[in-house]
Formats: structure tokens, C-alpha cells, sequence
């Protein structure tokens, strides 16, 4: 939450020349509902089998872009698993807490898992761990958008160099 990624991964399926997929937004298309609220109405459960259910669709459609996934997605081990069988190439965006709390409280959104500041960092601290699976990570402050994307497309293409060489 709050690190960026949406921003970032417009950013670079632009570059690439790529379509991009907020999952998050594609849920609250196809549901009708946002993520906030199907967690607050039919619970966390209910929203993470909805997300799978979205996310495999979407892999199995042969998307070929940038995936957004939700801050919660790459937590399921479910997902990664699917991620993983359709030979997706994985960023996480490293951010600190107090960043992603600004950021948090700036949007002003509804996030039923992390009300609080408090429940926010718990969150953070218990899903670290789990992000550093991901294929490549990129370390930020409070960089721009842009230049982020920058620093992930280099590492995308480096990993990818390394894998054919």
C-alpha cells in the first residue's frame, strides 16, 4: 500500500509499449465493487478468492503487459504459484513505511485492513518478508514515478540479458 506501484506500472507499460492492468481496478469492474468494500462486506476471504479468480483469468487470457497487483495479491501463495506457471518477471517496490503511510494518508481511501497507522505498519512488517520472493526489487525514498520505472525497466532488462546469456 501506498508504495507506488500503480503509478509505476502505468509508467511502464508506456515505455514498453504494453498495456497495463490495475488488478485492484479490473476487480471493481467486473464485481462492481471496490476492493474496500468487498473486504468490509463479504470479508478478506471472500475478496482474496475473488482476486485469485481475477488474476488467473487474466494470466490465462494470455495477457502479455504490466500487472498491478493489489499490495495484499503476492501474499497468497495461490497467486504466486500462478504468477510463477505463466513465466511473469516479478518487481517489488521497496519502499519505506513512513513513505507509504504519507501516501496512505494523502489518498484518503477507505483501506479496511489498515485503518489505523498502527494496523498499516503491522501489515508492512508481516508482508515484508513474502515481498522479497518477488524476481527483482527495487530500494526507493520518495523518488518520482518515472524514475522508478526507469530503475525497473533497466532491471528487467538486465534479469532478462542474464537469462539468455
Amino acid at each position: 500500500m501506498g508504495c507506488g506501484k500503480t503509478a509505476v506500472a502505468k509508467i511502464l507499460a508506456a515505455e514498453l509499449k504494453r498495456e497495463m492492468v490495475d488488478l485492484d481496478q479490473r476487480i471493481t469492474n467486473l464485481q462492481g465493487r471496490t476492493p474496500a468494500a468487498l473486504i468490509s462486506e463479504e470479508g478478506e476471504q471472500s475478496f482474496r478468492s475473488i482476486e485469485t479468480q481475477t488474476l488467473d483469468e487474466l494470466l490465462q487470457s494470455g495477457f502479455e503487459g504490466v500487472i498491478s497487483l493489489g499490495g495484499g495479491c503476492w501474499i497468497q501463495s495461490t497467486n504466486r504459484a500462478l504468477l510463477a506457471e505463466s513465466r511473469v518477471m516479478t518487481v517489488w517496490i521497496d519502499t519505506p513505511f513512513e513513505v507509504c503511510w504519507q501516501r496512505i494518508e494523502a489518498a484518503q481511501e477507505v483501506r479496511p485492513l489498515a485503518r489505523t497507522k498502527e494496523q498499516a505498519k503491522a501489515l508492512f512488517d508481516r508482508r515484508r518478508g513474502i515481498y522479497e520472493l518477488a524476481d527483482i526489487r527495487i530500494s526507493t525514498s520518495n523518488e518520482s514515478a518515472e524514475h522508478i520505472a526507469e530503475q525497473v525497466e533497466r532491471a528487467i532488462r538486465n534479469k532478462l540479458a542474464n537469462r539468455f546469456a
